[in-house]
């Protein structure tokens, strides 16, 4: 067998470390939304939403730019 191809191995790793922050993220979540919605419930629900539709954005602007790039 071939080894893995450098593009491969490096969109691995990228995806490992997109997913590494966001479950990071994911898991300090609740303590900011409590945080944030002592000051205004709004602004906590604003944040998580933002986050939630964060993760998706950064995965549709990776494949955008995968796909410009013709890989």
């Amino acid at each position: 067998m071939k080894p893995p191809e450098k593009r491969e191995r490096s969109a691995a790793i990228a995806a490992a470390v997109i997913l590494v922050v966001v479950a990071v993220g994911f898991f300090a979540l609740p303590s900011i939304m409590l945080w944030l919605g002592d000051i205004s419930p709004w602004l906590a629900a604003a944040f998580g939403a933002l986050f939630v539709l964060g993760f998706f954005l950064i995965f549709w602007l990776r494949a955008r730019h995968q796909r410009r790039r013709g890989q």
